[in-house]
């Protein structure tokens, strides 16, 4: 019985050993569970950041209904144009023989500019230069010849009657006569040569390219060996050695939608913005109204001049021009010390997006950005007025990625 009980007894479950055992996998599993949340934590940490373009949320500060201050009344786009520029050339066709300027060279009005081939000419001024001493020659010989002739008639006078007779007498009268008509004679012909002269120099001057005004070059048009005309021959004639612009005459000329020209007067302030230089505020008036429409685009030209030349402005710049009201007459001194200054805050139109009928902007803060709905109130010269949603000296994406997550790491790009 006893070895039976044994036996037995050997057949049992060890329940204790089986619970041991069975806590190992599960002891595993929440190891391998925090390995993979730690690996995912640090996957999500180590993603790069998104390079983005910045502005700051920037507070504007005006006097309290806008005393004293001008308002934006149009909108409108064009190009910076010169009002004088030129494309030289040479008033005969010929040869290039020598081009002294280069892109952005600055010239003097009279500046040498390109010079042209004259061998043909000079040969012919040195031709017409002799016949002028030739007719100078010719000149010289026949005035002794003169002076004889009125010895001769004043001594015939004197004798006539006595030694001499009447036709001897005029004899002296027709030889003094022909001699004179002689020298008168080649005296024009010596006028006719000296113009020749002068003909032939001014062709020679011709062929010397200068500046008609002082400027900037801006294109070279032509190389030596190359022909020139001043006016289209085909081929591979040039007809001008470069441009010319006077960067003094610079200004802006934009089209006007004719069913608002009624807000733009001569003499009217004006800020422009040049789409190379978009945070410079750079100020105008308006110098003239084209007097005349574009019926096609019903539009009209008007003229708008820098009140301070810049290097930084070219010319064919794209600009975008803003025209405002003349500013209002400052208040007295009780009054303006009664108002109350109105606080705005400005932003780029670029950062603002749409979704929905909600407008929204991306706000970057330590090192991650923020989508946050604001309210607006306007946007003008590129610039949207906040009315709600953001607060002074923050900072939002310029032009913001549609694939930008809330949360998403960012780094600023260095200006």
């Amino acid at each position: 019985m006893a070895a039976d009980r044994n036996s037995l007894d050997s057949l049992k479950i060890d329940r204790s050993r089986e619970v041991r055992r069975s806590g190992v996998p599960w002891l595993v599993i929440l190891l391998l569970l925090g390995l993979l949340g730690g690996g995912a934590w640090w996957w999500w940490q180590r993603t790069p950041a998104q390079v983005v373009q910045t502005a700051k949320v920037r507070e504007v500060i005006a006097g309290a209904a806008g005393q004293g201050e001008s308002q934006t009344l149009l909108n409108a786009s064009g190009y910076v144009v010169a009002r004088r520029a030129a494309t030289v050339s040479s008033k005969v066709m010929g040869r290039v023989m020598e081009v002294l300027i280069e892109e952005g060279m600055a010239v003097e009005a009279g500046q040498v500019l390109a010079r042209l081939d004259d061998s043909n000419i000079q040969a012919g001024l040195r031709l017409a230069e002799a016949r002028v001493e030739s007719a100078r020659k010719m000149k010289d010989e026949l005035e002794p010849s003169l002076a004889f002739a009125r010895r001769e008639l004043a001594r015939f006078t004197q004798l006539q009657g006595r030694a001499a007779s009447e036709s001897d007498r005029s004899k002296a009268e027709a030889a003094v006569g022909e001699y004179e008509a002689r020298l008168a004679r080649l005296a024009a012909d010596i006028a006719v040569a000296e113009r020749q002269v002068d003909d032939w120099k001014q062709q020679v001057a011709d062929m010397v390219i200068r500046a008609p005004f002082p400027g900037v070059v801006t294109t070279k048009n032509a190389q030596p060996g190359e022909l020139i005309s001043p006016m289209s021959a085909g081929g591979f004639t040039r007809t001008g050695i470069g441009t010319i612009v006077d960067m003094s005459s610079l200004e802006v000329e934009v089209d006007v939608n004719e069913s608002y020209i009624n807000r733009v007067k001569p003499g009217q302030p004006a800020e422009a913005t040049l789409d190379a230089y978009a945070d410079w505020r750079i100020p105008c008036k308006v110098i003239a109204i084209i007097p005349t429409a574009d019926r096609q685009k019903a539009t009209v030209k008007v003229r708008i001049g820098f009140d301070k030349p810049d290097p930084r402005i070219l010319p064919e710049m794209g600009v975008k021009v803003a025209f405002h009201t003349a500013p209002a007459a400052e208040p007295k001194p009780d009054a303006r010390a009664a108002a109350a200054p109105v606080r705005t805050l400005v932003i780029p139109a670029s950062a603002v997006q749409t979704s929905g009928d909600r407008s929204i902007v991306w706000v970057v803060r330590e090192g991650r950005v923020e989508r946050r709905a604001i309210s607006t109130s306007r946007t003008a010269r590129d610039e949207t007025t906040v009315a709600s949603g953001l607060n002074a000296g923050e900072v939002v994406i310029l032009k913001p990625a549609p694939d930008l997550t809330d949360g998403a790491p960012v780094k600023t790009a260095q200006p």
